[in-house]
């Protein structure tokens, strides 16, 4: 599937550095990106609503992983899947009597201006699940035939305790959660633990066999449709291949979705799933997690609609960490903005004659972005660095602060 228009993204001179990545499954910062290709999988999104900020400062998050592996001269492999069969889809064009493709076609339209927008780096393979359901339903067919999976009635559930004998992967090492808050999440976040039959009632479903009124195709297992965790495991491993980089995504998806998807592919793959599991704060906006379910959604396309500068919203969610979980205030617009002509009123400032002083400065205001972005992706700091400067810097400049301002945080000076 046809991603969105990269932006432009500037070389900066000098040497960037390879980020150190606070790994949820050890909880320990690691080394992200060691080899000359860095692979990156982000989950993508669920078509049936508008991109929110919650959204978008996930992928500004992984946007900028992004940015900081390509200063440090790293080649990068970002792959990213569109849930476009799954039951909110379905049952949002239910309510709105609008066709399920029909709705899915539109939102993944309107994800792909929001990204533009927003100058975020587009994945190199952008995969809905239609597009891979005879390769899931095939994967499906192996759990079954190597005993990792089981039918209850003609659908299809992975058996974890069959699958942590003969695989590297273990049931809440990435998690860290016990059981009871498993079970809790696994019904509020699409399970079905109280169903009859099952082995155990964390297994998950694998393949969903046809019903009445909702979409199928044939495949390996039967006509139905994927599962929720298994179509970003095969879609991770076609185009990844094994022991990617990074996994990423909100820290909502850790379980089951992340925690689950690594145990498929474990059983698939012999190896694990990713090295480094990245997962982003959440946003609450008026008291409450900014989610579709409670309505308190802060839509990217209304803010585009009015107007604002992409810039200036970059620079209001990179001045939270991307770890942290935080609550937006529409105020903080107005205090982006401010930053935003702070910088640029420093950069007017350029003469034609340029001092040693002035480059010496603009170097190490850049050494301090890098230092920053490396610590675990601290935005914040990066933009003090760049505060600091524009409050002090000589009027004689070399144009490198805002290169590197456009190619490792995404605005334009």
């Amino acid at each position: 599937m046809r991603a969105w228009n990269p932006p432009a993204v500037p070389v900066v001179p000098g040497d960037g550095v390879t980020p150190l990545l606070h790994d949820t499954a050890s909880g320990q910062r690691v080394e992200a990106g060691v080899d000359d290709v860095a692979r990156l999988y982000v989950c993508g999104i669920t078509p049936y609503d508008a991109t929110h900020l919650g959204h978008a400062a996930t992928y500004l998050a992984f946007d900028t992983l992004q940015r900081v592996w390509r200063d440090a001269g790293r080649t990068v492999h970002y792959a990213q899947n569109i849930t476009d069969v799954d039951d909110p889809l379905l049952e949002r064009a239910a309510a709105t009597g609008v066709n399920w493709r029909e709705l899915a076609a539109t939102e993944i339209e309107g994800f792909r201006r929001d990204m533009e927008y927003l100058s975020v780096l587009p994945p190199d393979d952008y995969v809905a699940v239609t597009e891979v359901i005879p390769q899931v339903g095939l994967a499906v067919e192996r759990m079954l035939q190597g005993g990792v999976a089981y039918r209850v009635e003609d659908d299809v559930y992975f058996d974890i305790a069959a699958a942590q004998e003969v695989a590297p992967w273990l049931l809440g090492e990435e998690s860290g959660l016990d059981r009871d808050a498993m079970l809790a999440l696994s019904a509020e976040r699409g399970g079905d633990p109280d169903r009859p039959g099952k082995r155990d009632p964390l297994d998950p479903l694998l393949w969903r066999a046809a019903r009445a009124g909702e979409p199928s195709w044939p495949s390996a297992v039967g006509e139905g449709r994927p599962g929720w965790h298994i179509e970003c495991s095969v879609i991770a491993l076609m185009h990844l291949g094994r022991d990617f980089t990074v996994q990423g995504g909100g820290s909502d998806l850790i379980f089951p979705h992340h925690e689950l998807s690594a145990g498929h592919a474990a059983v698939l793959s012999g190896h694990p799933l990713a090295r480094v599991y990245s997962h982003t704060g959440m946003i609450a906006y008026r008291g409450e997690k900014m989610s579709k379910s409670l309505g308190n959604l802060v839509l990217v396309a209304t803010l585009r609609e009015q107007g604002l500068e992409a810039a200036v919203l970059r620079l209001a969610v990179l001045a939270h960490h991307y770890r942290s979980d935080w609550e937006w205030f529409d105020d903080a617009l107005e205090a982006a903005g401010e930053r935003l002509a702070r910088w640029r009123a420093a950069t007017a400032n350029r003469a034609l004659a340029v001092g040693a002083d002035a480059e010496l400065e603009e170097r190490a205001v850049v050494e301090r972005m890098r230092a920053a972005l490396r610590d675990d992706l601290d935005t914040p700091s990066a933009l003090r660095a760049v505060d600091q400067w524009s409050a002090t810097h000589p009027p004689a400049a070399t144009g490198l602060v805002p290169a590197a301002v456009q190619a490792l945080l995404g605005v334009t000076l």
